[in-house]
């Protein structure tokens, strides 16, 4: 792929997807601050902040990514547990039930922006405290939004996903290419990928 792509992420998830998609990204990691406005509804939060990132290193005549993610149960916003006890509270809460991840995406080239929201809607089975403890105890659930990761030990706690998977891991690539092809970046074909 010709197109020198910036990631404005320190995700390793986000940068695999990209890999995986045939892209060879140069990462610059945003200083952005992620808290959420007051008031503020997830998906205008992670859009609003999928921008902040990419506005913040990626510049005019560049072409450039971000996102953000956020897990979302009864209204409130699930950030990234920084302690344990945190992680073990948002466990805790996602145990049994269901919850939806929202994804905000930010893509700049040609001197233009657009961006988009993608929702998943995952459930989890009844969780054991004990279960959460071992999980919590190996330290994958700190600096994952919702405390968990999808892709690695938390996948077992998940019995259905409703929607794009990769939005869960901290992406979903195939609306991501669908926002670089509407701004004119050749992109690989992806049957079925469109998310938006």
């Amino acid at each position: 792929m010709s197109v020198h792509l910036v990631l404005a992420s320190g995700s390793p998830r986000r940068l695999t997807l990209l890999r995986d998609a045939g892209f060879d990204p140069e990462v610059r990691v945003p200083p952005v601050d992620e808290s959420p406005l007051s008031g503020e509804e997830p998906s205008a939060m992670v859009q609003r902040l999928a921008l902040a990132k990419l506005h913040s290193v990626v510049v005019a005549g560049e072409t450039g990514l971000a996102a953000d993610t956020a897990v979302v149960v009864d209204g409130e916003v699930f950030g990234k547990p920084l302690v344990p006890d945190r992680a073990h509270e948002m466990l805790s809460r996602l145990s049994g039930r269901a919850h939806e991840v929202v994804g905000g995406i930010a893509v700049r080239h040609g001197g233009h922006d657009a961006a988009g929201v993608v929702t998943t809607r995952v459930s989890f089975r009844d969780l054991t405290d004990g279960e959460i403890r071992a999980y919590v105890a190996g330290g994958e659930p700190l600096d994952r939004a919702g405390g968990y990761a999808i892709q690695g030990g938390g996948g077992r706690f998940v019995t259905e996903v409703d929607g794009c998977r990769d939005n869960v891991v901290g992406l979903s690539l195939g609306a991501a290419l669908e926002l670089l092809s509407l701004l004119g970046v050749q992109v690989p074909d992806r049957p079925g990928a469109s998310s938006l």
